[in-house]
């Protein structure tokens, strides 16, 4: 992915023109006090929490972040405006408009942990809807990545569920989430021509259902040995998974609500959706 900076929770230049015309209005200022952190220096201060997994309350403030509350909050009020999605879908036509999108194949996976084999864990007293005993320790709670690529690995959609939840449950709301890329004439694309996927998808209901929204099922059969060289199509969405998890904060969940981890997902797909951007633009 290129040459990563030093301080990845810095927020460039060219990243910002591209985020602070997707921002919320600010509220009206209520009473005198101390002035508004900037928006700009409190998306670092989410960035540098995503980055390094520190827990909100010991935010560097010799770094001019804003308060932990204060990035929290901004952070909660522009996932609910939508922003990560719209900046996803952004990026998304940009690539499209340079014909860097590969839609001849989609890939998706869900595994059950990530580098290491360590699950996704959720912290003691954080679960919610979207957490459930684990499969690797169901002692302990745990909550799932699901994410779905293009044929080079460029995140198209990702889902957040409990840690027990079967993978096949997310196929169809993945490619429901996948948005309609434009960037180029004639209609937006929201469609792959195939889907390939591990056993974990093998069901014939969902074969017949791809089928009927015109994309090609190739998902490797239970019982079947191994070696039919689909892994060297799902590999890409694995690379995927592990710069996701690459982010500190996504790897143990800390957020007692479930739309605070959705949004760092969020925000850490567009973090990668941006670099190939940066690599293929």
């Amino acid at each position: 992915m290129g040459k990563r900076q030093s301080r990845p929770w810095i927020v460039s230049d060219e990243l910002w023109s591209l985020i602070e015309p997707l921002l919320p209005e600010p509220p009206p200022k209520q009473v005198e006090g101390r002035p508004r952190v900037p928006d700009r220096q409190a998306l670092c201060g989410i960035l540098f929490v995503l980055h390094t997994g520190i827990q909100w309350e010991y935010l560097p403030q010799e770094l001019g972040f804003g308060s932990g509350m204060t990035c929290w909050r901004r952070l909660a009020a522009w996932n609910e405006a939508g922003v990560w999605e719209k900046l996803h879908q952004l990026l998304l036509n940009k690539l499209r408009s340079k014909n860097q999108l590969d839609w001849s194949r989609a890939v998706i996976d869900s595994p059950p942990g990530f580098a290491g084999g360590t699950p996704t864990h959720v912290r003691a007293g954080t679960q919610g809807p979207k957490s459930g005993p684990c499969p690797v320790d169901r002692a302990r709670p745990g909550s799932k990545h699901h994410v779905l690529t293009d044929g080079q690995g460029i995140p198209l959609a990702v889902s957040l569920t409990g840690g027990n939840r079967n993978d096949v449950t997310q196929l169809l709301p993945l490619l429901d989430k996948i948005p309609a890329v434009a960037g180029v004439v004639g209609r937006p694309r929201r469609r792959p021509d195939m889907l390939f996927a591990d056993r974990g998808y093998d069901h014939d209901k969902y074969r017949r259902l791809l089928r009927q929204r015109g994309i090609r099922p190739v998902i490797a059969e239970r019982g079947q040995p191994h070696g039919t060289g689909l892994g060297t199509f799902r590999w890409v969405v694995e690379r995927t998974i592990s710069w996701l998890h690459g982010f500190r904060r996504l790897r143990i969940r800390w957020e007692r609500r479930d739309d605070i981890h959705e949004a760092f997902l969020g925000l850490a797909v567009c973090l990668i959706t941006h670099r190939h951007v940066q690599r293929l633009c």
